[in-house]
């Protein structure tokens, strides 16, 4: 079947996970995203027989550009970004069905245009399609693109139906909690939740994805996973580049809203949740949100505030100078933007009461790296306390290289009784071989196939915020008052290590 002309997607495991025929558009078909992340995603998604019989993709924006200059842009994304080399074959028949409407995202008659383009596909297969549209623009736009998506019919079509609408939208969902109530206002005014996925793309990453199977699969964890034997938790998401050419949305921005809010908080709630009654997607953001809701407004001022922030000064990345944060181009000299925030949070719950979980994030730091790592209690009455032991951590890496690995205490060969930190790792790569699918391919993919699972929900994203915009509002009253400074290279301020050694802890290296 997979070299019937009507099927040219069809094989492999498509079967299992099946998807309507869809179409995709992406607003925003320009942009750095579609050519970096979307379109290899779709064409890999292609390659292993996962899209649907029929399939097309549309990309929507300002410029017109011809299907066939838009099907040159997309293969030179593909030979330059995915993950695989380009198959002629598969990209024979991906390339015809790769389409391109020219509009105004605020134009009316650019969505009657897209409206038609669609219609005439479905005429020519003889059968619906499901739409799938993949905002993937900055967020002056999204609230023109929804309305008219709502104006236009296109939001309800086949309406209640498998090929029903469906939108996806890139964040930021909002900059505080009152942009973030009024956008889910405007989207739940134009589609039911249910036809809503608001992409975090963290979420699609295989590690992210496997410490759901690490607490819930493997009995050795569970029972420890809770305040009687898990000293703190610590949430790092490290980047060694400056701002660069993103200053412009950075100042705007901050590492925050940026990392914080969005990014992290989702790692803290896939840690800490409690066990679902199933993994259909009600069930896991259920218990995502209970999670939010449990945690504690956090101390803003006073001797030992639970937050701190800091911009980069110039050092060595790399084995290169760098440029401290206020000296990059088109940053105001006396900006008041962290590019490094950290957070302390109690989670006020019967599993972690008194367990602190330590976020923190960064730009200019000593290397990238995305991990969660659960720092475990000494033994009680420890038999080896005046020997180099370690506490047990297990240490969950997202970024660069996907994996796990667990600090133990071993003894040294020899005759003394002498013992050493020991590290057991597992790396993706190493057992499963390198060549993982990237995290859009997942979340594309159950778009398609309206599994919600692995994206966010509203009320998740209101939650967030509310934690999240007293600090905000904190730091905007203060200005440039309290901000510290980081050399660029290292692992970030002094401010931060206070958060941690008012309770005794350090952070560690990843």
């Amino acid at each position: 079947m997979a070299d019937d002309p009507r099927h040219p997607f069809l094989h492999g495991l498509s079967k299992h996970r099946g998807s309507p025929p869809t179409v995709i558009v992406i607003f925003g078909a320009s942009g750095d995203l579609t050519a970096r992340k979307l379109i290899p995603a779709i064409y890999n998604l292609a390659h292993d027989g996962l899209l649907p019989a029929d399939f097309y993709l549309i990309g929507f924006g300002r410029k017109p550009i011809p299907d066939e200059e838009f099907q040159r842009i997309a293969a030179d994304a593909i030979k330059e970004f995915s993950r695989r080399e380009m198959s002629p074959d598969v990209w024979a028949r991906l390339a015809p069905r790769t389409l391109y409407v020219s509009g105004g995202y605020d134009e009316p008659e650019a969505y009657a245009k897209l409206s038609q383009r669609i219609n005439g596909l479905e005429k020519d297969i003889g059968q619906p399609l499901q739409s799938l549209f993949y905002i993937s623009t900055p967020p002056t736009v999204f609230a023109p693109i929804i309305q008219n998506l709502g104006g236009s019919g296109l939001a309800s079509r086949h309406l209640r139906q498998p090929q029903q609408s469906k939108v996806i939208i890139e964040k930021p969902f909002g900059r505080d909690l009152a942009s973030a109530q009024a956008l889910n206002q405007e989207l739940t005014t134009v589609f039911a939740e249910e036809q809503v996925f608001r992409i975090d793309h963290y979420l699609g990453k295989e590690t992210v994805q496997d410490l759901l199977v690490q607490r819930f699969a493997n009995s050795i964890f569970e029972p420890l996973w809770n305040r009687n034997y898990i000293d703190h938790v610590q949430i790092t998401v490290a980047e060694e580049v400056g701002v660069g050419s993103r200053a412009g949305y950075y100042e705007q921005s901050g590492c925050l809203r940026d990392m914080i809010q969005n990014h992290t908080m989702q790692l803290l709630a896939l840690t800490a949740m409690e066990p679902p009654v199933s993994f259909d997607p009600q069930s896991l953001r259920d218990e995502k949100v209970k999670l939010l809701k449990a945690i504690q407004p956090v101390r803003l001022d006073g001797d030992h505030p639970d937050v701190a922030r800091a911009q980069y000064a110039a050092g060595m990345v790399a084995g290169k100078a760098v440029p401290g944060y206020l000296t990059e181009k088109d940053i105001a000299p006396q900006s008041a933007t962290e590019s490094y925030a950290a957070i302390r949070l109690s989670i006020n719950n019967w599993r972690w009461q008194g367990v602190p979980f330590y976020l923190r994030s960064g730009k200019r730091l000593a290397r990238r790296v995305s991990e969660i790592a659960i720092r475990f209690k000494r033994a009680p009455g420890n038999l080896f306390a005046e020997l180099n032991t370690a506490p047990n951590t297990l240490a969950f890496q997202i970024q660069p290289d996907e994996g796990l690995s667990l600090i133990l205490n071993a003894k040294v060969p020899g005759l003394e009784t002498r013992t050493q930190p020991v590290k057991m790792n597992f790396r993706y790569a190493t057992t499963f071989g390198s060549n993982t699918p990237e995290a859009y391919e997942r979340l594309v993919l159950d778009a398609m196939i309206g599994d919600g699972t692995l994206f966010i929900r509203g009320d998740e994203t209101e939650r967030s915020w509310q934690l999240i915009t007293p600090i905000l509002e904190h730091w905007a009253a203060q200005g440039r008052t309290g901000m510290d400074s980081y050399v660029a290279g290292s692992w970030g301020p002094a401010s931060a290590d206070a958060l941690l050694a008012a309770n005794g802890h350090a952070w560690r290296e990843p």
